[in-house]
């Protein structure tokens, strides 16, 4: 899995049995800088077809030269450089060619897991809320997993009543794409992320930036929803007029986040959660753990980590589920999560 931070590649080599998945090993590997610049140009549209076609090949050789172990069977997520999921003309895209990886490790490989969601009228998000499912329910309780990687989704997880009400997920709308943006163009790319949210800290918050950016339609529309960087991403950005100190902007585009994951809580979840679980790169950033904290009041918070998963090892895992459910012909999305009309086999299968 490499998610929409663009940044490096999380591997997670799982045991999945039935309706368990055990983590075994996880490791991250960073893109170089000339795979990275690449990867950037061709998520913002700068690339041409040419640079796009080469790129995909590229990366499916870099992901089989930093795959380990012998698994017997890969899932394949890939890098999105396009997510549109407009009704009627709704279309993703996912670079990273997956024959390098069968053929270097010799077994299949399942990619391409979000086309077969979108062809039945679904947004090809989320799809790691089967995994949640499995991995994070409890009895009794309203659990939310949020996932903070680029973008930030989330998956309510009710229990309460002693049975599991409808399974709520979707893309709350930002989490460390805009940061990680503004630190790349404050440093001229020396920096691509406010590492321990040291820049955060040190800057204060513009209220009046902060209540004009909520203001954004995308967190009042009702779920099934999903974004990327086409909604939040350069552009975005670039249309911002920030006429504050660069620590001011770092620390206004966190509380921005925790706040926008705030509002959807309160606009779309059935209620408050009693145990909200953090993930992704964003829940190592203790500037935007606190501004969360500050903005979910009477929620447990805590980090995948406290329960025994890395961070960055659950969106990987994921997909080693639906790589498992794709191959046993079982469906791996939840219509009502992502608007599909009816549950469907996700992925492609590559033979070596």
């Amino acid at each position: 899995m490499s998610g929409t931070s663009i940044d490096s590649v999380d591997y997670a080599l799982c045991d999945v049995r039935g309706s368990s998945v055990c983590l075994r090993k996880y490791w991250q590997v960073d893109f170089p800088d000339s795979l990275r610049r690449r990867l950037h140009a061709a998520a913002n549209g700068s690339a041409n077809s040419h640079e796009v076609g080469q790129l995909h090949h590229d990366l499916g050789r870099f992901y089989a030269k930093h795959a380990r172990g012998k698994p017997l069977l890969i899932g394949l997520h890939g890098q999105t450089v396009f997510h549109n999921p407009a009704r009627g003309r709704s279309a993703t895209l996912q670079l990273g060619e997956p024959a390098w990886l069968a053929q270097a490790l010799g077994v299949p490989v399942v990619n391409n897991f979000r086309a077969a969601d979108l062809a039945v009228g679904g947004q090809g998000a989320p799809l790691a809320t089967m995994f949640h499912r499995i991995v994070f329910a409890e009895r009794a309780k309203h659990v939310c997993v949020n996932n903070l990687g680029g973008i930030s989704n989330v998956t309510s997880l009710d229990w309460r009543r002693g049975k599991e009400s409808r399974v709520v997920a979707f893309d709350t709308g930002p989490a460390n794409i805009l940061i990680n943006l503004a630190m790349r163009h404050f440093t001229e790319g020396k920096l691509e992320m406010d590492r321990d949210g040291a820049w955060a800290a040190k800057g204060k918050v513009n209220e009046r930036l902060v209540a004009e950016w909520l203001r954004h339609p995308y967190f009042r529309k009702k779920p099934p929803k999903s974004t990327g960087r086409e909604l939040f991403g350069e552009e975005w950005l670039a249309g911002r007029s920030l006429r504050i100190s660069r620590c001011d902007v770092i620390a206004t585009l966190t509380e921005f986040t925790a706040r926008s994951i705030g509002m959807n809580y309160k606009l779309h979840l059935p209620s408050k959660p009693d145990r909200l679980i953090l993930a992704g790169g964003g829940a190592a950033n203790p500037s935007l753990v606190r501004a969360l904290k500050r903005n979910l009041p009477g929620s447990e918070i805590i980090s995948a980590e406290d329960i025994g998963w890395p961070l960055q090892a659950i969106e990987p895992a994921a997909f080693a589920l639906l790589a498992y459910l794709r191959l046993r012909n079982r469906p791996g999305n939840i219509p009502e999560t992502t608007g599909a009309r009816r549950p469907v086999l996700l992925g492609q299968i590559t033979s070596p």
